[in-house]
């Protein structure tokens, strides 16, 4: 079994990722406000924790792209005799870019209400101990110069409650 930390990046990464939900649901949002909205394709949604400035000199990552990575474990031992029974926090990380800043802000929120609306569907269960009780915490960054011109990010941060032997 993977470690705790890549298990839920990968948990989310397979959300996102399925029958291309992220990119349909961009689609959708999109096309219900006629927007034109860049969408962001499977090959975008990445397991990396590293910064947009190191992210940006890596060629296979372009924009816009979905970093995903666990920022904080907790085994508060709720449940004696588990191995672990705690929580742990993953972080969606969007990053927008365009020549335009007003085209990066108003993208990362199609782009958060697309991955948010996602994990609102997949309360519940999850597999291998995993619970998703559908809570989040999404925090918005401004644009600022970089990438295609400028460059805007959200982190959308979600608590599993894990459960395992």
């Amino acid at each position: 079994m993977l470690p705790l930390s890549l298990l839920a990046a990968t948990k989310i990464s397979n959300l996102l990722t399925s029958s291309n939900a992220l990119q349909e649901q961009i689609s959708s949002l999109a096309s219900s406000a006629q927007s034109d909205i860049p969408v962001i394709n499977s090959t975008h949604v990445v397991l990396s924790s590293a910064s947009p400035d190191l992210a940006d000199m890596n060629a296979q990552l372009g924009y816009p792209r979905v970093c995903l990575y666990c920022n904080a474990i907790q085994n508060k031992q709720s449940e004696k005799f588990r191995s672990f029974s705690g929580t742990i926090a993953a972080v969606a990380e969007v990053w927008a870019s365009a020549n335009l800043v007003t085209q990066v802000d108003q993208w990362i929120h199609f782009y958060v209400e697309a991955l948010t609306e996602l994990l609102r569907a997949q309360r519940g269960d999850w597999g291998d101990g995993f619970f998703f009780s559908g809570k989040y915490d999404v925090q918005f960054q401004p644009p600022k110069s970089g990438g295609l011109g400028f460059v805007q990010s959200a982190k959308v941060t979600c608590t599993f409650n894990v459960s395992i032997t």
